[in-house]
């Protein structure tokens, strides 16, 4: 793990985007020769999970190709990514003894705002397949025997993504071939840590460690397979939806005497026209995740996880689609509703915000005459409430489950970007009321300050997060636009004569008032082009609550508890703060 964690440290330090930098999107891991996940340090799950797949990939494309020196970029989803702006690179370890032995992987995956497509951010809410979401790149060398590729590299993120109609580029490539540079140093960070431990302990101590990691992972989950089959059964089953109606259905058999089970998705929705379609690597990493969220031992997340799970996916079904569907929202929305669902069969947690509350905006790419103008893209996902379980109450505005990001400092949103930010705060009441109360969900409220245009891609907008024992629902979320009638958009009031008051003095007070805005209900998946001083406002959704309350006088109380909890458990954080206290412990 301490390899790892020293990749993720190269990586954060020599980024430049708010996304890597500042939000901590982005994951470093080391693989086995296999292609099996190893260790890692406490990354994105939904990153961690689906990496062996793109190694794994990978290693069958170009197997004996493959040479010293040599680092691969990926993210299509039929090579194992998640979704496009989630960029792999994986970089073979070669044995110093053996030159032509690969003895370990090293890879990052890092989010990146914008590799092209039809919108900024490069996760619009409307695309109907993958050309529209950006830049799909199978499998390239963008280092090749140590010389980096620049011209290959702008020929995948931008010459080919501006091909399809209606779709730009990479709308900001500099700080995209920043953070990709960061990456292949954050790789090549962890190969020199490899060598200097086998160096120092031999290569056959190194990956008996290794294996050792894996069957502990592996008997861990199946000593919580046999405890739930004692507890519950080995017949077990949930569904929930998507808030298009989208059914996501798991039964779980457990083989008690092995240790083992099989998850089968039948009676998963098909595939979406939409964005909500999910790789099967992301429904792995939604499994793997469930696996060792509830195991009660201190171990890394690796692959042995889920050697005692199979899984099986239904074919055309949301969670199995076509290699051309739309999947930007699969891999931040949909995965979260797997969770609930695997977490729901196992009666381990209320649910929690099920979203991640994916904000974009930005400018340039190609206009409506075809010209192409260099922008930027900014996104963002919006905190919200943890579910609870049986003996904690939620948490208020955090990121749950899969994600594991965090937002970027106001100081640096408004700094970086045309944005002032009137409200950032714990949207109170939102969590389900039970025995243990749901986290809430959050308030953020934007005021844009020029002409923009805005995506929102969300979910639990129409499916308020379940409660369980007992426990309520939390609440749904809601984005509303705060929009200023203007002369262009034709909605300012009618201001004839006829219609006025006859008094002079009330005349003109009407005609010098602002006109009142108005408040819109934008829906859960939206692109809204904002005039200069419109407000974005995101209530985020509440966790659900666990275990009925006996009395009024019981509800009020567990009311008073989760207030003291938010008091007590905030504490100043964000970069800044990490920064001060690493300059204060020199």
């Amino acid at each position: 793990m301490s390899v790892a964690e020293a990749m993720g440290r190269a990586l954060q330090q020599t980024s430049i985007s708010t996304n890597i930098k500042e939000r901590l999107d982005y994951s470093c891991a080391l693989f086995a020769p296999d292609g099996d996940l190893v260790a890692n340090a406490p990354f994105i799950p939904i990153h961690l999970g689906s990496m062996s797949f793109a190694v794994k990939y990978q290693m069958n494309l170009l197997g004996k190709d493959l040479k010293n020196g040599d680092v691969i970029m990926t993210n299509s989803p039929r090579a194992g990514g998640s979704h496009l702006p989630d960029i792999t690179v994986i970089t073979p370890v070669f044995s110093q003894t053996q030159p032509d032995q690969i003895i370990f992987f090293t890879a990052s995956r890092g989010h990146h705002a914008d590799i092209g497509g039809i919108l900024p951010g490069s996760m619009p809410p409307t695309s109907v397949n993958i050309f529209e979401e950006g830049a799909e790149i199978v499998s390239f060398k963008i280092v090749k025997e140590g010389v980096f590729d620049r011209d290959g590299m702008l020929d995948y993120l931008v010459e080919r993504p501006a091909k399809y109609p209606g779709c730009s580029g990479c709308r900001n490539i500099r700080d995209v071939e920043s953070d990709l540079k960061a990456q292949i140093a954050a790789n090549h960070k962890g190969i020199g840590l490899i060598h200097a431990l086998i160096g120092e302990y031999s290569l056959e101590t190194v990956q008996e460690y290794m294996y050792h990691i894996r069957n502990n992972a592996e008997q861990s989950v199946r000593n919580l397979l046999r405890d739930v089959a004692k507890r519950r059964g080995t017949k077990l089953s949930a569904r929930d939806y998507l808030d298009d109606g989208s059914p996501i259905q798991a039964q779980v058999s457990i083989d008690e005497e092995k240790g083992s089970a099989v998850i089968d998705f039948e009676g998963t929705g098909p595939e979406l026209r939409g964005n909500l379609n999910a790789p099967i690597s992301v429904v792995h990493s939604a499994v793997i995740y469930c696996m060792r969220a509830m195991l009660d031992v201190d171990i890394p997340l690796n692959a042995g996880c889920l050697v005692p799970i199979e899984i099986k996916i239904p074919e055309d079904s949301l969670l199995s689609p076509s290699h051309t569907a739309a999947v930007c929202g699969g891999n931040v929305l949909t995965s979260q509703r797997i969770v609930d669902v695997v977490l729901k069969a196992f009666n381990a947690a209320a649910a929690s915000q099920g979203c991640c509350n994916n904000l974009t905006f930005g400018q340039g790419g190609k206009d409506k005459d075809g010209v192409v103008k260099e922008g930027w893209g900014y996104y963002e996902t919006i905190a919200g409430g943890s579910g609870a379980g049986p003996g904690w109450h939620g948490t208020s505005g955090v990121h749950c489950h899969i994600t594991n990001t965090r937002i970027g400092d106001l100081e640096i949103l408004e700094r970086r970007y045309p944005v002032l930010v009137h409200e950032f705060s714990i949207r109170e009441g939102s969590g389900g009321k039970g025995k243990w109360n749901g986290g809430c969900g959050v308030v953020r409220d934007l005021e844009f300050l020029e002409e923009i245009r805005v995506s929102i891609l969300s979910e639990r907008r129409a499916h308020a997060p379940y409660g369980l024992e007992g426990g309520q629902p939390g609440e749904r979320g809601r984005n509303i636009w705060i929009k200023l009638p203007r002369e262009q958009d034709g909605d300012l009031p009618d201001a004839a004569d006829d219609l006025l008051p006859a008094n002079p003095s009330i005349h003109k007070d009407i005609k010098s008032s602002p006109p009142k805005p108005r408040i819109i209900n934008v829906g859960g998946k939206a692109t809204i082009l904002m005039g200069k001083g419109d407000r974005l406002v995101l209530n985020t959704p509440g966790g659900g609550g666990w275990g009925a309350l006996d009395s009024e006088e019981a509800r009020e109380e567990a009311d008073r508890e989760r207030d003291e909890r938010i008091k007590l458990e905030w504490s100043a954080r964000g970069s800044l703060v990490e920064r001060a206290k690493v300059q204060s412990s020199f």
